[in-house]
């Protein structure tokens, strides 16, 4: 393979991190691909490219986990404002 064609096959990889939409990734799957691009981050031996992919794909994936965390959380308020009010 030549040089530029090597080059270009990197290029193209490091566009996007790939993986599942995060919209479909249960609170497990997103905390352990988060947890994985956190170590890679962490280690330093990745080009800056992919970093700043990795990194936006972080942000993608923290987000989703909090979306389920908020969502959690209303269900429990709301559950237990439900049982306040029949406890009256």
């Amino acid at each position: 393979m030549s040089d530029t064609a090597s080059a270009d096959n990197q290029s193209a990889a490091a566009e996007k991190v790939p993986g599942p939409d995060p919209s479909t990734l249960s609170y497990e799957e997103a905390k352990n691909e988060l947890r994985a691009i956190v170590q890679s981050l962490e280690s330093g031996s990745t080009p800056l490219e992919d970093q700043l992919n990795l990194w936006q794909r972080g942000v993608e994936l923290a987000a989703r986990c909090q979306e389920i965390l908020d969502d959690a959380v209303k269900l429990i308020n709301d559950t237990s404002g439900q049982a306040s009010l029949q406890e009256q």
